[in-house]
């Protein structure tokens, strides 16, 4: 039962910034350039996602009477949800749904063609999250969502190639992915330990 709970709290959580922008949209609360600090804010919120995404395993290792693992595709798709509202208002408030001038600017910029190609990996994990996907893939599955690392990397350095000068968001998530590294190492060499 209190899974259920902490589902539906983690739903209500999940809308909350996307609430709020709607509503700093609408009141004018979103600075100077609106536009900007929108596409801005749903990219932080899509990499937030991701990042929490990826703890819920290593969170297992502080916590285990917890299934942080159920929570880990709910957080998954919330993170390609706001990843997918930040590059749609690229496309369509700053460059107006043309397509030959978005495939221009994933050419020419290098910041937006690591940003691209970090969504594009996210597609297929996207599309292949459901269980149904899990048992037709078999062990593929598991290699298949390794993917969700590349993606990550690609998608911490857009964010610093397009932070310029104030570094102290993307280092904050930078951080955060290295804590993870940490834990996924320390809990491979204590499997290792037990192995042995």
């Amino acid at each position: 039962m209190y899974q259920k709970i902490i589902r539906v709290f983690l739903h209500f959580l999940s809308w909350i910034p996307l609430a709020w922008l709607i509503f700093a949209a609408f009141s004018r609360q979103l600075g100077a350039d609106p536009q900007e600090k929108l596409m801005e804010e749903l990219g932080s919120w899509g990499m937030i996602f991701l990042l929490a995404c990826l703890s819920m395993t290593p969170a297992r290792l502080f916590v285990k009477r917890v299934p942080w693992v159920s929570y880990r595709r709910m957080l998954g798709l919330y993170s390609a949800f706001y990843l997918t509202l930040h590059l749609t208002v690229y496309v369509f408030l700053f460059l107006e749904f043309e397509l030959s001038l978005v495939l221009s600017e994933v050419i020419k910029r290098p910041y937006i063609t690591v940003g691209f190609s970090a969504y594009i990996l996210l597609i297929p994990l996207v599309v292949t999250s459901t269980r149904a996907w899990q048992k037709r893939l078999g062990k593929k599955w598991k290699k298949l969502h390794q993917l969700v690392y590349p993606s990550l990397l690609l998608g911490l350095v857009h964010f610093i190639w397009q932070s310029k000068s104030d570094l102290n968001e993307p280092l904050a998530y930078i951080s955060w992915a290295l804590v993870l590294c940490f834990a996924r190492w320390y809990a491979a060499q204590k499997r290792a330990r037990a192995a042995t």
